[in-house]
């Protein structure tokens, strides 16, 4: 990957408070504005393709919310295993 070097005007105390998040997370301010723009451009990608599934200007994404359950994240993981295999194979 080829890196190029370039300037942006930004408000003064947001890009402070970015660096300072970005030591927070121990990230590098770069690669954190890399991965953001990434974020951005998959998301525009993905509005995209969903509209053209779609066929129009507006989509709904239908789903049921999940209810946490109570229980170890191993216990959890086992139950919808189990789940999935008994709704597959009867």
């Amino acid at each position: 990957m080829v890196k190029v070097k370039t300037s942006i005007y930004i408000d003064r105390e947001l890009w402070e408070k970015f660096k300072r998040y970005a030591s927070r997370k121990g990230v590098e301010v770069s690669r954190l504005l890399e991965e953001l723009i990434r974020d951005e451009i998959i998301e525009d990608t993905l509005e995209h393709i969903l509209l053209d599934l779609a066929g129009s200007e507006n989509y709904e994404i239908d789903f049921e919310p999940v209810k946490a359950r109570v229980g170890t994240v191993s216990e959890l993981v086992r139950v919808m295993r189990n789940e999935r295999s008994n709704n597959l194979f009867g």
